[in-house]
């Protein structure tokens, strides 16, 4: 990369790098019935949203008192659910076409440190990756989680700050680079003053997530040399 200091590469896990598919509703409605004890009629929207946002929202959309009901709680029991159905989601679930090399071949990048900036809550974070043997080249030490900032543009800051603790290197906002797949991700990245790449994987399309204001946008990771062509150049600028 363009100069001696290490770069920050934040990645979005759901519709960026893995699709849970239909096991992730599944799951997510075990967990509500467990959490609230009603069965779950109707989701909330969760396209690059995060975790208590979503909770909150499907609370009154099922006629329930989000105060009667605390995200930890939810949270907990949604993490159990998960461990417990990794096999299904394996088989409903994937990896997104070229994640796993596109993860790879920045891990050989030696100024390259790669995270995560996700909606998830961290135990479920790291059961999406695992099951598709994402894992292995990120640090999710200095991961950003869906409850540990109440706006998504705000987890930028926290992943920032954990890197620099861990690796004792300051990640400015040059420095860092996030990747995702929704308008929220890339909204995200622009009030946090950081380059974003989007991946017209999910549910925004390539004219969406240019008119949100991506700085570049691909169709998708399977081309592993525009993916690390594109982050390079994005941790230049």
């Amino acid at each position: 990369m363009g100069d001696a200091r290490r770069r920050l590469i934040l990645w979005d896990i759901d519709g960026t790098l893995v699709r849970p598919g239909p096991a992730g509703r599944a799951l997510y409605a075990c967990a509500f019935e467990r959490a609230t004890g009603r069965p779950m009629r109707v989701q909330s929207p969760t396209h690059g949203r995060l975790d208590p946002d979503i909770f909150r929202d499907t609370l009154v959309a099922n006629d329930l008192d989000p105060s009667a009901h605390p995200f930890p709680a939810f949270a907990s029991a949604l993490a159990a659910v998960y461990l417990a159905g990794a096999d299904v989601l394996r088989r409903e679930g994937t990896a997104l076409p070229g994640a796993a090399g596109a993860l790879e071949a920045l891990a050989a990048e030696p100024r390259a440190v790669q995270s995560v900036l996700t909606g998830n809550v961290e135990p479920v974070a790291r059961i999406k990756l695992s099951t598709f043997g994402l894992d292995r080249h990120l640090d999710l030490a200095i991961a950003a989680y869906g409850d540990d900032a109440a706006v998504r543009a705000d987890l930028v800051e926290v992943a920032r700050r954990r890197a620099a603790t861990r690796l004792g290197d300051v990640f400015d906002p040059g420095g860092t680079v996030l990747v995702g797949d929704s308008v929220r991700d890339v909204a995200a990245g622009r009030a946090a003053g950081v380059p974003v790449i989007a991946v017209a994987t999910g549910r925004d399309g390539p004219g969406e997530l240019r008119a949100a204001g991506a700085g570049v946008v691909l169709p998708g990771l399977a081309d592993t040399g525009a993916v690390v062509r594109a982050i390079r150049e994005c941790a230049a600028g």
